[in-house]
């Protein structure tokens, strides 16, 4: 357990200088230059992220359990995940009216899986790392629109087209990774 809280202490660390130290941000980035600053970021975000991957397969070695979830908590979570992928690819889909509306919504797929996880599994790993990514999305949910207001950001409007694409490719990703790449990286299937 100590790997996997020492991975999300680095990885949500760093994900989260723009919620805690948005000046401090600007000043190293000047100081430093973007590309100093942002290879530093993603060897620290890698170097979690791992530390994440290493420490939740031993956490799950040994699970202790906190509840057993009911059977249906996971129908609610292949849909939840749905809706995180559809709200990921809304994230790079250009003109999508998903991104249009709620501005952020890289941050609510986040949300939306940290919480699918969070009613499908009721062990003490499954609560610390996707209760850490919930708690992390609903703060930088929260300062990411209030950094929007402050700048009076605007987003583009969306389209039907855009957000027709954005809705097929989240749905197609996500059935990949549901029936096949759940399996393959992670080791559960989670339709069988």
């Amino acid at each position: 357990m100590v790997y996997l809280i020492a991975g999300l202490c680095v990885f949500l660390g760093v994900h989260s200088v723009r919620i805690v130290a948005e000046g401090w941000r600007t000043q190293m980035l000047q100081r430093a230059g973007e590309g100093a600053y942002k290879g530093l970021y993603s060897l620290a975000s890698v170097l979690g992220f791992g530390l994440i991957i290493y420490g939740f397969g031993v956490a799950r070695e040994n699970p202790v359990m906190l509840w057993m979830p009911p059977v249906g908590m996971r129908h609610a979570a292949s849909l939840l995940t749905l809706v995180a992928f559809v709200f990921l690819a809304a994230a790079y889909v250009p003109r999508n009216s998903i991104k249009a509306r709620v501005h952020h919504p890289m941050v609510l797929g986040v949300k939306a899986w940290a919480l699918a996880h969070l009613l499908s599994n009721g062990s003490v790993a499954h609560l610390v790392l996707f209760g850490a990514f919930l708690a992390w999305g609903v703060a930088n949910f929260i300062a990411a629109r209030k950094r929007d207001r402050v700048a009076a950001t605007q987003y583009p409007p969306g389209t039907l087209a855009a957000t027709a694409v954005t809705v097929v490719v989240g749905v197609l990703v996500w059935a990949a990774f549901a029936f096949k790449l759940h399996g393959l990286l992670i080791g559960i299937r989670p339709f069988g």
